[in-house]
C-alpha cells in the first residue's frame, strides 16, 4: 500500500480542551503540535513524558509522536485487523484506526478529525443495556459484525493491549453503551481460551486474573478493582477504570484522567514492550519514578510489583502494563496495577503447559547478568536488583520481609473470598506457588 498522497490531521482534546494537533504529511512524518491556548492553560500538561510541551509553532516530529498513538491500539494484529474491518477503517495504520476510534481511547485523549465541532464532554450520555443486550456486545467483541449488520455508530473505543475485551459505561446502576463524547467506565476482559504456538489453556483467564489481582490487593499494592461477572452464556472480568472519575460538583459527567504506559513515557513501541526485545527494564522504571511526584512510594510499589510478579511466575510484567497518571505542569505519579495474571496454572511438563524453565519475567532482576528466567531466579539477585534502582538494602530488606510476612495472611484471605464454583486447579496451583516462592525467601530474613 502506498504512502498516502495528502497532510492528514487529527485533533486531540482532554475532557472539552484542545491539547494540539496530530499530524501525518504526505511523506508519512509524524508530528505534534501544542495548541497555544493549552500551554497557557492552568491545566495544560503533555500528552507524554517522550512528547514535553514546547511552544507553539515549535512541533516534535518523529518516531516519539508515532509511537505514542500506536500504543493507544491494540498491539495484536488480528485485533486490529478486526477493528478496521468493523469500522471501516482504511488500513491498521494507527491513524486510520484512531480516525475511526478515537473518541474513547486510554487516558483522557479523545481523537477528532480537525476542525469538527469539540466534543460535548459535559453531558453523559448513552443506551441503557439489559443483560441479553451486553451479552451481545461481548460474543460481538471478537467477531466482525455479521453481513449487513454496522457497528453502533456512536460506539467506538480503543484499549490497547493483546487481549479481547470491550468497555462500557456503568452509571446509575445500570450498564450502557455510551454515545456522544460520554466515555466507558469499565473494561469487560473476555477468556483468553487456547494461546500460541502450545495452545496453552487460558480459558480460565478471568478466574486467573481475579485472583492475581486479589492476591496483589491483599499485599496492600494499589489495583485496580475488578470483579467477575456472567451474562447471559458470557463470562468476564469486570474491571474499573482508574482514569475516569465522575464529577459531583454541579452538573454531573465523567472526567477522563491523562496517563500512559511506560512504552509510551520512553518512547518505545509496542513490539518491543519486553526487556529482552529492547524495552524498558526494571531500572529505568525506577529511573523514571525518582522523578514522581511521590518517588519514594512509587519506586517501593515498583520493586513490590517485580516481586509479586515473580511470585505469582506472572510473566506479562512488560512496559505496557504499568503505567502513570500524568498531572498539570508534567507531574506524575504511578497509576494502580492491572493486567495481572500467574502462569501457575499452565507449569508442568505436559501437552500445552511450560516447563518452568522455559518461564521468563517479562522484565529481568539483576546480579551480575540480568536474570529473566523465573526458575533460576535466587533470593541475592532482589538484593542486587535492589543495589542497581538505588535502594538501600535497609529498605530492600524491608519490602522482602513485608511481602513474605504478609503471604500466610494474604492466602488466607484470599481463600477466603473465593466464589462457589471457582476452578480448584487455578486456585491451588496458584495459591500454593504463592507460599512456595515466599518461604523460598526466608533465608534472607
Amino acid at each position: 500500500m502506498g504512502r498516502p498522497s495528502k497532510t492528514r490531521q487529527l485533533g486531540i482534546w482532554m475532557n472539552g480542551a484542545l491539547v494540539g494537533l496530530w499530524t501525518v504529511t504526505s511523506q508519512g512524518q509524524h508530528e505534534l503540535s501544542y495548541e497555544p491556548a493549552w500551554l497557557e492553560s492552568s491545566t495544560a500538561r503533555p500528552l507524554s513524558l517522550s512528547l514535553p510541551l514546547q511552544e507553539a509553532g515549535v512541533p516534535h516530529r518523529g518516531a516519539a509522536v508515532a509511537y505514542f498513538f500506536d500504543n493507544l491500539l491494540p498491539d495484536s494484529l488480528p485485533i486490529r485487523r478486526r477493528l478496521r474491518d468493523r469500522f471501516g477503517a482504511s488500513s491498521t495504520d494507527a491513524f486510520d484506526l484512531l480516525n475511526e476510534i478515537g473518541r474513547d481511547c486510554v487516558g483522557a485523549v479523545q481523537l477528532v478529525p480537525h476542525g469538527d465541532a469539540p466534543p460535548d464532554v459535559r453531558h453523559i450520555k448513552g443506551e441503557v443495556l439489559t443483560e441479553a443486550d451486553v451479552a451481545k456486545v461481548l460474543r460481538d467483541t471478537a467477531h466482525a459484525p455479521a453481513l449487513g449488520q454496522e457497528e453502533e455508530e456512536g460506539f467506538r473505543i480503543s484499549i490497547a493491549g493483546a487481549q479481547e475485551k470491550t468497555a462500557l459505561l456503568w452509571h446509575d446502576g445500570q450498564w450502557h453503551r455510551p454515545t456522544g463524547a460520554t466515555p466507558t467506565t469499565h473494561i469487560l476482559k473476555l477468556p483468553l481460551g487456547l494461546v500460541g504456538n502450545m495452545k496453552a489453556d487460558l480459558t480460565t483467564s478471568v478466574e486467573n486474573e481475579w485472583l492475581s489481582m486479589t492476591i496483589a490487593r491483599g499485599y496492600g499494592l494499589p489495583t485496580a478493582d475488578c470483579e467477575m461477572a456472567t451474562f447471559e452464556d458470557q463470562h468476564a472480568l469486570v474491571v474499573t477504570r482508574f482514569d475516569r472519575r465522575l464529577a459531583t460538583r454541579g452538573t454531573e459527567w465523567w472526567i477522563r484522567l491523562p496517563q500512559e504506559d511506560f512504552c509510551q513515557a520512553t518512547s518505545t513501541p509496542a513490539d518491543k514492550k519486553y526487556e529482552r526485545d529492547g524495552g524498558p527494564g526494571v531500572v529505568d522504571v525506577m529511573d523514571i519514578l525518582r522523578n514522581s511526584r511521590t518517588p519514594d512510594g512509587d519506586r517501593l510499589t515498583f520493586f513490590k510489583s517485580q516481586m509479586l510478579f515473580w511470585l505469582l511466575a506472572a510473566p506479562d510484567g512488560h512496559a505496557k502494563n504499568f503505567s502513570i497518571f500524568i498531572e498539570p505542569a508534567g507531574r506524575y505519579r504511578l497509576t494502580p496495577l492491572y493486567d495481572i495474571l500467574s502462569a501457575h496454572p499452565l507449569m508442568g511438563k505436559g501437552a500445552n503447559q511450560i516447563a518452568p524453565q522455559n518461564l521468563k519475567l517479562a522484565m529481568a532482576l539483576r546480579g551480575k547478568n540480568r536474570h529473566y528466567k523465573w526458575a533460576t531466579i535466587q533470593p541475592r539477585h532482589w538484593l542486587s536488583t535492589a543495589k542497581a534502582c538505588g535502594l538501600t538494602d535497609n529498605l530492600a530488606m524491608a519490602a522482602i520481609a513485608e511481602m513474605v510476612e504478609a503471604t500466610p495472611a494474604v492466602v488466607d484471605e484470599a481463600t477466603a473470598r473465593l466464589p462457589r464454583g471457582f476452578p480448584s486447579q487455578v486456585a491451588d496451583s496458584i495459591l500454593a506457588g504463592l507460599a512456595h516462592g515466599a518461604d523460598s525467601l526466608r533465608p534472607l530474613l
